[in-house]
């Protein structure tokens, strides 16, 4: 048997991706439906309602060209937000 420890590759596909004032919420194949606060992700917090809806979905997570915006569902399973400027620990 092969078992992969990649999250990428035992995470769920996107389904669909909708948007209220201060979520994105995320149906999974699977039936699960996740939602996070948009500001977790400062892109999609600043974007229009039509850029937020230009999502490609893809077998790994959600892309958004215009936006330049990529997030994994194994990160969102994580609880993980925009990984770009993580927040840095006080020593």
């Amino acid at each position: 048997m092969n078992f992969s420890t990649d999250p990428m590759a035992t995470s769920p596909e996107p389904m669909a991706v909708r948007f209220d004032e201060n979520s994105m919420w995320v149906d999974l194949e699977d039936g699960r439906v996740i939602g996070v606060p948009l500001a977790w992700f400062p892109r999609l917090f600043h974007a229009t309602p039509a850029q937020r809806e230009a999502c490609e979905l893809s077998r790994c997570g959600l892309h958004w060209d215009e936006i330049d915006e990529d997030i994994s569902i194994a990160g969102l399973l994580a609880g993980r937000g925009d990984m770009t400027h993580p927040v840095k620990s006080a020593a």
